[in-house]
């Protein structure tokens, strides 16, 4: 028992480490509306298979936390614990100019332990959205030169804690009852470039966000045949409105010879003010076919109610998004001893999302092909303890470059370590 209450002391206090760190950032330009872009409640072996989560119970011969849908946790039959990190290359065009960005960041670390045969509980923490956007508009005042500065900065993470029964012989329910906690900071300047004499000003917006989100789920699974399984899931997300409070600050500021703001004074402020925000409800609705420990194949479709976002009463005018997600493994052969190619999981996916986002009547979309690997590690000596690193990779374009929009192209990595492990268990003595 110390060794399990020492392992337990070892991931909350990374839990604590990490909440500090678990705001991921993102150079997209499409971030500033709403609360960012939303990172999704998804592990790199879901992400390599386009993002499909619905079907998905025990890929393969590993325990897998498939938070995205929580009737799966009734799958986990060994203590499961995951923690992975993230990064994006992102390349922007507009007007034949373009910039790059690069960000990284811890993606998620989370943790599941069996309850019995047909149950099991999950914890964890994951990020929620990211806000991280420059731009910058030039235009003339008569002779004087005006440039149009406009920012973002933040995020938001996600603390959840979740429970997935099995009633019955094919029919799984789950729950996970979430936390959303961060601060979102959007700027917006107008500068004199050539006048370093002129005052800047500047008016900044802090909103701190913290809210209850509630997701659930539900799982049917038969066989096809001894070997061929077919899942058919649902999952959705429903939220009470999330609180918000929102401070205002204009400045003045001068520009210096090298291009440093040099503060000035304030010319007004507004404390605080409460209100709320109110997300939209989400559907994810999928299948996965499956032939035990060799091969999958699954695809989701989800929709977003995303015209009934609103920010402290009012419509911010967004429209309803769907998307679809395919995808696929294969591990050649699970129990190979004389090549390590054959034991690896092989991951490939595509997927499709029209976003909340329309501009100039003009849809945002964004679409990426997906691949990865599962590469499994050396098992304890007692054969208790299981290792494997999953990694993937999303290449995919977003909004078009035209209509005076900015087209992003982009290739976002992910890397997770997955642990299982016989934690609670009865030792028999002779």
């Amino acid at each position: 028992m110390s060794r399990i209450f020492k392992n337990l002391l070892v991931i909350f206090v990374v839990c604590g480490s990490f909440s500090a760190y678990a705001q991921t950032t993102t150079g997209s330009a499409y971030s500033k509306f709403g609360i960012g872009s939303l990172n999704g409640s998804l592990l790199p072996q879901s992400r390599a298979m386009g993002g499909i989560s619905a079907g998905l119970r025990k890929p393969g011969s590993y325990n897998n936390i498939n938070l995205a849908n929580p009737a799966s946790y009734s799958s986990i039959r060994l203590t499961t614990f995951d923690v992975g990190l993230s990064s994006e290359y992102l390349s922007r065009s507009k007007g034949g100019a373009s910039e790059t960005d690069f960000t990284g960041s811890l993606s998620h670390l989370i943790f599941a332990v069996p309850v019995n045969k047909k149950s099991a509980l999950s914890f964890g923490l994951i990020p929620y959205s990211s806000l991280g956007y420059q731009s910058r508009k030039r235009s003339k005042v008569d002779s004087t030169t005006i440039d149009k500065v406009y920012g973002g900065d933040g995020g938001l993470s996600k603390f959840y804690l979740g429970y997935g029964v099995q009633l019955g012989e094919h029919l799984s329910v789950g729950f996970n009852a979430g936390y959303v906690f961060g601060k979102l900071e959007k700027t917006s300047s107008a500068e004199f470039p050539y006048d370093y004499s002129a005052y800047n000003s500047r008016i900044q917006q802090n909103s701190s966000i913290g809210g209850f989100n509630f997701d659930y789920g539900l799982q049917y699974f038969t066989n096809l045949s001894p070997k061929v399984k077919l899942t058919l899931g649902y999952s959705g997300s429903a939220s009470p409105d999330l609180n918000l409070e929102r401070s205002t600050v204009v400045t003045r500021y001068l520009k210096s010879a090298e291009g440093e703001d040099v503060a000035s004074d304030t010319t007004f402020f507004n404390e605080a003010a409460k209100s709320t925000i109110k997300l939209p409800m989400m559907h994810t609705a999928g299948f996965t076919i499956e032939k035990t420990n060799n091969w999958l194949i699954g695809a989701d479709f989800k929709y977003g109610q995303w015209k009934d976002y609103k920010e402290a009463g009012t419509n911010m005018g967004l429209q309803n998004s769907y998307g679809i997600a395919i995808g696929t493994q294969i591990t050649p052969d699970i129990n190979s001893v004389g090549s390590y190619l054959k034991v690896i999981d092989y991951r490939l996916g595509f997927r499709y999302d029209k976003t909340y986002i329309n501009i100039n009547n003009t849809d945002i979309n964004d679409m990426a092909i997906t691949l990865g690997f599962g590469f499994p590690l050396q098992a304890s000596p007692t054969r208790t303890t299981f290792y494997k690193v999953n990694f993937s990779a999303e290449l995919g374009q977003r909004g078009p470059e035209s209509m005076s929009l900015v087209r992003e192209r982009y290739v976002n990595f992910s890397l997770g370590f997955t642990l299982n492990d016989q934690w609670f268990r009865k030792y028999k003595f002779d």
